[in-house]
């Protein structure tokens, strides 16, 4: 059955006007593994809350957005990229256009063992990034919002937002598996480590890339 708390919960959140406020790092609820949705929430209420939480993305902009960066502790996350990036960014980067996806309750497998290296942020840390390695492929095991099973395999950015959003629900984020000598301001990022890959800055930083 529906829970009662968990449907105020969203009630309020989903009582201001606007895009939801995001969490940012240091508030518990990032670092708490997330509770599955199930049916914890009725289906208007799910609705509402995957819109919002849609809406939310394309306002900050980005290409994610879990549960929890709301406030919400749920396993629930939607992504969506435009990937409107240069050829070589597409070509280095594996960034290609995504269609708008709800994962609810998801988890991921590696699929081989090759691993990418690149620079990455996140919406709960504004104004920082880090290089980050992470699987190369991936096979995501959820379900979307009509409880339709998703079985698919993720390759290059792709991947990389999967495991991001997937991290969020675990009380990860992704400083934990970045390299801390990378990690740049926003500034830093645009006007010295704006190349597609992530080779100059672990040269002048001192790291290696792995």
């Amino acid at each position: 059955m529906p829970s009662p708390a968990l449907n105020d919960l969203v009630d309020e959140l989903l009582s201001a006007p606007g895009p939801l406020a995001i969490v940012a790092a240091g508030d518990p609820v990032l670092r708490r593994p997330a509770e599955p949705v199930d049916d914890r929430l009725d289906p208007r209420r799910l609705g509402r809350l995957i819109e919002a939480m849609r809406a939310t993305m394309h306002a900050a902009p980005g290409v994610g957005l879990a549960a929890p960066q709301v406030g919400l502790p749920l396993r629930l996350a939607v992504i969506e990229d435009t990937a409107e990036v240069s050829d070589e960014v597409r070509r280095v980067r594996g960034r290609v256009p995504q269609p708008f996806r709800v994962l609810v309750n998801p988890a991921y497998e590696p699929v081989g063992t090759g691993r990418a290296a690149f620079f990455e942020g996140c919406l709960s840390v504004p104004g920082w990034g880090a290089v980050v390695a992470r699987h190369e492929t991936v096979r995501l095991h959820a379900l979307d919002e009509h409880g339709h099973t998703l079985d698919e395999v993720f390759t290059g950015w792709p991947a990389r937002i999967v495991q991001h959003e997937t991290d969020h629900l675990n009380g990860t984020l992704y400083l934990d598996r970045a390299e801390l000598r990378s990690l740049s301001s926003r500034e830093a990022m645009a006007e010295r480590w704006n190349q597609p890959g992530p080779a100059a800055a672990a040269e002048a930083l001192g790291f290696e890339l792995s």
